[in-house]
Parts: structure tokens; sequence; C-alpha cells
């Protein structure tokens, strides 16, 4: 009986087989969900149906964005964007119009991290991304900054150790957060 009642839908005219539900819609927590999970929240913009500040998992890809935010309008030119990049916590999102010059996505300056850090990247780090680090205050991003400047720019973190302020301890720290 268990396996007529499983197929007795299936290929017979007249009977309506329930259709699957659909998944939980993205950027909408669902009921698993907690305030410690990580998140990034991004602003999609441009030709979506949608547009606005929309928060997803940690890991949500460009694609995800776009389908939390409606979806693409007909005018959209979703070719000139990595749909498959992963999204930066605080970017824009823009899906430009057919014929518009794309906006550049966002500098190479951070990944996520399974502590929910960000990697910053010691030859592109502005000094307010780097005192995002900890232990990193004014002075010593500024030091970093002219460091780097001086020596034409980091080979190895390790150099971390040549700047001013940054001894053993606070390198511990930085290490595993910044790359070249």
């Amino acid at each position: 009986f268990a396996v007529w009642s499983a197929t007795a839908g299936e290929g017979t005219p007249g009977v309506a087989v329930p259709p699957t539900p659909p998944p939980p819609a993205l950027g909408v927590p669902g009921p698993a969900a907690t305030a410690t999970q990580p998140r990034v929240v991004v602003h999609v913009a441009g030709q979506v149906a949608r547009p606005g500040v929309i928060t997803l998992p940690a890991g949500a890809r460009v694609a995800d964005a776009v389908h939390a935010a409606g979806g693409v309008t007909p005018t959209a030119w979703v070719e000139s964007l990595n749909l498959a990049r992963t999204l930066v916590d605080g970017e824009q999102v823009r899906v430009p119009t057919v014929g518009e010059t794309p906006p550049p996505p966002p500098p190479p300056t951070s990944t996520a991290q399974d502590d929910g850090g960000a990697v910053l990247d010691l030859n592109a780090a502005t000094p307010e991304q780097l005192q995002q680090l900890p232990g990193v205050g004014p002075v010593t991003a500024q030091r970093i900054v002219a460091h780097r400047e001086d020596i034409g720019g980091f080979v190895d973190v390790a150099q971390l150790l040549d700047v001013p302020g940054i001894g053993p301890n606070r390198f511990a720290d930085l290490q595993a957060r910044v790359r070249v």
C-alpha cells in the first residue's frame, strides 16, 4: 500500500501531485537562524524589483542579493555582474541598465574569516581600515602606512614587526587578520 500511495499520482491523468514547497526566501532568517550566525548587510540598487538594504548569511553571493531584492528588471544588464562573487559586508551591489558602465566591484581588501572578522590586505588597506584591527589606533595605522610606503609595499606579514609599536604580542593578534 505504501508504494502504491507514494506513486499513485505519477503518470495518472486527473490526479494532482502537491507541489514541493518553495525554499525560504533569502535575506529572511528561518526558524533556526540566530543572532550569533555571521551575516552580511548589503545595499542592492539599480535594476532590481525591490532595491534596498538586505541582510544575508555570511558567504552569500551577488546572485543571492539580487534574488533577495526581487530579481532583475527587464532592462537589467546581468552579464556585467559576477553573480558568483562572494558579498562583502557593507557593499553596494548595483545592477546596471543595458549599456550603462557597471561599477567596479569592491576592492579585495577583505574576505570572510571563520570568526566573522575580516582579513585586510596590508598593501591596500586605508588607515581607517587598519584601525579596525585589534590594538591598532590612528598612530599605529599611520605608522603601518608610512612603513608600507618606505619599503615599497609589504611582501610578508612578518614585516609588521618592523613597524614601531608592533611587537611580538601585537603581531600575534594581527597575523591571522592581515595578508599581502
